[in-house]
């Protein structure tokens, strides 16, 4: 972040590079922030792929048709897209679920998921429904976040141990750990260079400076574990083989006439369609709006028009058997660290990967399965690891509850479970501090009363007084119902310099999601345009922790 900040400023006298055309003349910093993402790409979608249950190849054609749609289509400006760790469990339980558990017949049907993902991607974008992932509470996305770090770290145990599971769940898996213990004395150089190899990036991510800046630990790992292995002798079995001619023998076509005629498959493929449109969206835009944060340029990127990126780039990768497609926040932000200004940087990193491909097959072939399993091991972690959930509790214990609660539900079910379980504990939490306030100030209202107020607009009047427009809340201000709140916000009236929110005896709650929604506006206030955001009322609300963002309660 503090590298990120300072090349925001060595560049706060530049006009704002813009994507297209040109942003062609940014070629000098793109192509080398795309050949630096390139060298982390490659191992990273070999390794989703992997992880996934997908042939190798697949992951690396999916960047490839990444970077050659997003420069034409994106609405962001230095992401980088491809196949990303958040969706590999969804796609391996889609797979196995398709395929009775053959893996190999379960995929070219979960490509037709894929391009039906696509086709509904661009058809939510054109209704303009990438604004509806604002109602998404932040607690339930990050324990869904956390939830695929456990299942991803969970899923590359079998490759760690140089072994084959038969468990297919989280549960499962883990309880099956101790039946393969007396296998690894068969080959302990596979769980030893794995172990070494999580021990290495893990160790080497803790440095920031020197050659790291330019070859990145992942990059860094996988050529020392290839190294690692060709001095143990490590079994041909244990490393990557991809296809002679990986454009010719490497395509795979989605199986429409498997899935049209087996009706048995049409509910879960639709169930399928229906988790990763909502999965991939979600993590799209909390990604791209996370990386415009550390955009030196500070841009803002466009939730529709990346959603509609990511809907024709789903489409044209499942058409020659490539992966979901997504924005990825490893990979944008070492973009972002070289130097990259536009969207050309993911042209060029698919460049790099084709040349790659093409010509260095032979090297790639050198890369050991367990070595990828802990570079995704690792990834799974940063997801999951103990300062996330000591992060929530430091927001209120009813967050930690909300994300917990996600985590454990969506581990034990799945994904589609998971958010709606967490969304539905996170309605209960809302209500709960709105009867207990209503009772503190000796007020009775029926309970769904007060859950319904969660889902009404909040503002019930707005005043301009010149230059400045006034807003008047008397309601709870929650992400159910934050849309219309927002666009009130956004839409303001020509002129406009300032925009004042007051706080009424009716704002009962303001929800963690809310806060910080408020404080990004109010950070991104006053400039471009853009009205300064104020308060009144504001010191008379409760925080339920120190955080700035912590849910807020009237005070009674």
């Amino acid at each position: 972040m503090h590298t990120a900040m300072s090349r925001s400023d060595a560049v706060a006298g530049e006009a704002k590079p813009k994507n297209g055309l040109a942003g062609l003349k940014h070629w000098r910093y793109d192509i080398v922030a795309g050949f630096v993402v390139a060298m982390i790409s490659l191992p990273f979608s070999l390794g989703i792929a992997l992880a996934s249950g997908a042939p190798p190849i697949t992951g690396i054609t999916s960047a490839i048709i990444a970077g050659f749609i997003l420069p034409f289509l994106g609405g962001s400006y230095v992401t980088i897209s491809g196949p990303a760790a958040g969706l590999a469990p969804i796609l391996l339980s889609g797979i196995l679920t398709l395929g009775a558990g053959d893996a190999e017949k379960g995929y070219p049907l979960l490509l037709v998921a894929i391009f039906f993902v696509g086709l509904l991607q661009v058809i939510l974008c054109r209704w303009k429904v990438a604004r509806f992932a604002a109602i998404f509470p932040a607690p339930v996305v990050e324990g869904m976040l956390c939830a695929i770090g456990l299942l991803i770290i969970v899923k590359q145990i079998p490759l760690l141990m140089g072994t084959k599971f038969h468990a297919k769940d989280f549960w499962e898996t883990l309880a099956e750990i101790p039946a393969h213990l007396d296998a690894l004395a068969d080959h302990p150089e596979v769980i030893g260079l794995g172990l070494a190899s999580l021990a290495l990036i893990t160790i080497l991510s803790q440095f920031k400076g020197g050659i790291l800046k330019v070859v990145p630990p992942i990059v860094v790992t996988v050529v020392v574990g290839a190294v690692l292995a060709r001095f143990l002798g490590l079994d041909d079995k244990y490393l990557l083989h991809l296809p002679e001619n990986p454009f010719a023998h490497g395509v795979m076509m989605p199986d429409f006439s498997g899935v049209i005629a087996d009706r048995t498959l049409w509910l879960p493929c639709v169930w399928i369609i229906i988790m990763i449109t909502l999965i991939n969206g979600v993590e799209s835009l909390a990604t791209i709006a996370a990386i415009d944060k550390i955009d030196p340029f500070k841009r803002r990127s466009d939730p529709n028009r990346t959603l509609l990126a990511m809907g024709v780039s789903n489409f044209a990768s499942s058409i020659i058997g490539g992966l979901t497609i997504i924005p990825g926040g490893v990979k944008s932000t070492a973009n972002i660290m070289a130097g990259g200004r536009t969207q050309w940087a993911n042209f060029y990193n698919a460049c790099f990967l084709t040349i790659m491909l093409l010509y260095g097959r032979s090297l790639i072939n050198m890369f050991p399965y367990p070595v990828l399993a802990a570079v995704l091991a690792f990834t799974g972690y940063k997801l999951c690891r103990p300062s996330v959930w000591r992060h929530m509790f430091s927001i209120g214990p009813e967050q930690l509850l909300i994300f917990g609660a996600t985590a454990l539900i969506t581990v034990s079910t799945d994904l589609l479970v998971g958010i709606l379980a967490g969304i539905a504990i996170k309605l209960l939490v809302n209500v709960w501090y709105i009867r207990f306030v209503e009772r503190s100030r000796g007020g009775t209202y029926p309970f769904f009363n007060s859950l319904a107020s969660l889902f009404r607009d909040p503002i019930v009047r707005h005043e301009q007084r010149g230059t400045e427009l006034h807003l008047f809340a008397e309601g709870p201000l929650v992400c159910f119902n934050v849309i219309p709140f927002k666009q009130r916000i956004d839409d303001v009236p020509a002129g406009t310099e300032s925009l004042v929110l007051h706080i009424g005896d009716g704002v009962l709650l303001i929800d963690h999601t809310t806060c910080e929604n408020i404080l990004s506006w109010q950070e991104a206030s006053g400039a471009g345009g853009r009205p300064a955001l104020g308060f009144v009322g504001w010191d008379r609300l409760l925080q339920k922790s120190a955080h700035p963002a912590s849910m807020c309660t009237l005070a009674q």
